[in-house]
């Protein structure tokens, strides 16, 4: 089959090693140009490169369908478009060009997570499984007719950079095999169930402050959502902002005020959580490690180094 391909940073990028890598013929790829945005900046592996170095045309665009991209596309002549990590929605006019359609890759098992980010969302919201959903395009994003999926399990400890490594390696084998199905003759895709469909929007700066009233575990697991190179999750100390690098449940449970920087545990101190906490049945979290404004990251033990005063939400002014 004659393909062009739509995608963008590591996870078009190895898409695209897939299909160069196949029996089919890669005639077109489109991108995005490269950008600053805290999300885009990292697993960033070029497209463009990839394409340039087998000798396969590029086209550059931050959105779809302008007429020179509509008369390129018409002249590949695609059977297939295949696309993974394309940032903006693609039209009609482009998904339903080629006779075999528009097969679409995306990091979360659909239904659920449409949208953005669905690896940090499922591990904040403590889900058991990830994955990798290659769908049939249609007019409502990530809703198409179901190709092939394959799942990983969450591990009690992992980090959605962990989650990252686990799904990315499900790329080549997934994308392979899907495009083969579709060159067999195969149409008898699965429809999505729209009834368990859920579409979450981009990550921004306020979706990594911690709220201290959450239970220790959601915290936890915001902190690992949130792991390096990924903007971390923060909060303010003595009115400067201070990001959690590492962090989990504390064994003892705690009482007292969200927040309260309160006593050393092992190798973290605890800081007081939960809307319980007054009570004294919540854990509290154990922070490990820090990291200050300037980029330097502390062990929690010295950088704490009394206890007592708060972590808040929002910077406050020093307490006197």
């Amino acid at each position: 089959m004659r393909i062009v391909m739509f995608g963008y940073q590591t996870w078009g990028y190895r898409t695209l090693r897939a299909l160069l890598d196949s029996e089919h013929e890669v005639v077109l790829v489109v991108t995005h140009p490269q950008s600053d945005h805290a999300y885009e900046r990292i697993w960033s592996d070029s497209v463009a490169e990839l394409a340039t170095e087998n000798g396969v045309e590029v086209l550059l665009r931050n959105r779809p369908g302008d007429e020179e991209m509509m008369s390129r596309l018409k002249e590949a002549d695609p059977d297939l478009i295949v696309a993974n990590n394309w940032r903006t929605w693609i039209p009609p006019e482009i998904f339903n060009l080629p006779h075999r359609g528009t097969l679409n890759v995306h990091d979360s098992l659909l239904p659920a997570y449409a949208g953005f980010s669905p690896l940090i969302w499922a591990l904040i919201n403590g889900e058991e499984e990830v994955g990798v959903t290659a769908h049939m395009m249609n007019e409502e994003l990530d809703a198409g007719a179901i190709v092939l999926q394959r799942a990983v399990p969450v591990g009690p400890r992992d980090t959605t950079t962990d989650l990252f490594h686990k799904t990315v390696d499900l790329l080549p084998s997934l994308v392979t095999e899907a495009v083969q199905l579709i060159a067999s003759g195969r149409t008898d895709w699965v429809p999505q169930d729209r009834s368990r469909a859920s579409f979450f929007h981009k990550r921004a700066l306020e979706d990594s402050r911690i709220d201290w009233t959450w239970p220790a575990a959601d915290i936890d697991r915001l902190v690992r959502a949130q792991s390096d190179p990924y903007p971390n999750a923060f909060t303010y100390h003595r009115g400067e902002r201070l990001r959690i690098v590492r962090a989990s449940v504390s064994a003892g449970r705690y009482g007292g005020t969200p927040g309260r920087i309160f006593i050393q545990e092992g190798e973290g101190v605890v800081i007081v959580a939960g809307a319980d906490a007054r009570f004294g049945r919540n854990h509290g979290l154990l922070v490990e490690r820090v990291r200050t404004e300037d980029g330097t990251e502390h062990a929690a033990t010295e950088y704490f180094r009394t206890m007592g005063g708060y972590l808040t939400n929002h910077p406050t002014p020093p307490a006197a």
